[in-house]
């Protein structure tokens, strides 16, 4: 982070976030109840995704970060985009 800016969250975009984690979280706990089968783990991993790049952005304030720390953090999520995904081609096709 740039020592040299002021950037101070204001308490209503943190309470939408807030609100926005809370609602995931719910739709997470409630997927479980379905039988999707494989899909069930997929989709509680994609929620789980948008649930931390929230977190990333707003709260570590990743959006604030230079180019390079940015592609770092996205190279990991495309890394753990691609051995999730040959994980389920691997379950399906046994």
């Amino acid at each position: 982070m740039k020592n040299d800016e002021k950037h101070i969250s204001s308490y209503s975009s943190l309470v939408i976030v807030l609100v926005i984690l809370l609602f995931l979280t719910t739709i997470s706990v409630l997927v479980t109840g379905f039988h999707l089968g494989a899909f069930t783990v997929a989709v509680a991993l994609i929620i789980a995704s948008v649930k931390v790049y929230i977190v990333l952005t707003q709260f570590m304030h990743l959006r604030f970060e230079n180019l390079f720390l940015r592609l770092a953090v996205t190279g990991v999520f495309v890394l753990f985009a691609l051995i999730t995904i040959g994980t389920f081609i691997d379950y399906f096709f046994r």
